[in-house]
């Protein structure tokens, strides 16, 4: 590491490395463990601070070997574990990246970046309803992951918002555990694919269209929903003991598209199934490629992608 001078005269560091790997959730840190044990220099970036969605999920339940932990512990023995291999930069935007000399150049809050490759696990983020309650009842009865945290209303009432695909499957699971279903769809018509649409009829689970959610309200935890109905103007109100909400995800691949990465029609990076993105020697793992969103995939992913990048930069040529 040595120190460059910004244009303003103050001393920056800057860092080598031959993978820099862009987020610090599960696919981030797992790149960086195998990176480093492969025998390559990893470093890691992060906005945010370490854990990415992972550390919101107030209990995970389907993560080896632990049959129950929060997020934010799991996500922090990651930390710990991955600090072994690689020096972890958090709370770091990235400013830009450019590529010179055959390397990746980042310009970063504390300082410049040079590597021999790059490896997005930059994750998504909610999309928000933004209404009153929403922020406030996060993880006392609101969630945006039934996978996670839908056996808690196992017999319970919940709301799901949001009837898209994700949001049908997230209300069927929910019914699958005898919990009460009630979806709540934006749209005047169903949002789900036919298949879903016939087995929530035939589950008896509600599906109210033309529903703007207003305020998710509660004392110590959620208690009700209150919604307009869009046809007809009238306010009202649902019980309940539980809300989910399914109204998208934002994937976070601006920095990636600037440097000429392939994305889907959602904004995800293409990969193949080593992780390779269109670029040489950028790779991208988790939940930025759109697959399955969970931890232990996205673990499974940045390992992949390390290996890859050291098959890359190591072994061939």
């Amino acid at each position: 590491m040595e120190l460059i001078l910004s244009s303003f005269g103050e001393a920056k560091e800057k860092r080598e490395a031959d993978v820099a790997i862009i987020g610090a959730g599960p696919a981030g840190l797992t790149a960086a463990i195998y990176a480093k044990r492969s025998g390559l220099k990893p470093i890691v970036i992060d906005k945010n601070v370490v854990g990415g969605l992972a550390a919101e999920a107030p209990y995970i339940e389907n993560y080896p070997p632990f049959k129950g932990i929060k997020g934010e512990e799991l996500m922090q023995k990651m930390k710990d574990h991955a600090k072994e291999y690689a020096e972890i930069l958090d709370m770091n935007p990235i400013k830009k990246i450019t590529k010179d000399r055959g390397l990746y150049i980042l310009d970063t809050e504390k300082g410049e970046i040079d590597a021999q490759s790059l490896i997005f696990a930059t994750g998504t983020t909610h999309k928000h309803l933004n209404v009153k309650g929403e922020k406030e009842f996060y993880g006392k009865g609101l969630s945006y992951c039934v996978t996670c945290d839908g056996y808690f209303f196992k017999d319970k009432r919940v709301v799901v918002i949001g009837g898209g695909n994700s949001g049908a499957i997230a209300a069927l699971f929910l019914k699958d555990i005898n919990a009460k279903v009630t979806v709540l769809e934006f749209m005047p018509r169903w949002m789900c694919e036919a298949a879903y649409r016939e087995k929530i009829g035939q589950s008896g689970i509600e599906y109210i269209t033309n529903a703007q959610v207003t305020e998710i309200f509660g004392d110590d935890k959620v208690k009700g929903v209150k919604y307009i109905d869009r046809e007809t103007g009238e306010e009202k109100v649902i019980e309940t003991d539980g809300v989910f909400i399914y109204v998208g995800l934002i994937p976070q691949s601006d920095l990636a598209k600037d440097l000429g990465v392939e994305l889907t029609d959602r904004g995800y990076i293409k990969t193949d199934q080593f992780m390779r993105t269109n670029v040489e020697r950028i790779y991208a793992a988790g939940d930025i490629t759109g697959g399955v969103a969970q931890v232990i995939v996205a673990a499974a992913q940045g390992a992949i992608a390390a290996l890859s990048a050291y098959e890359d930069l190591k072994l061939k040529g």
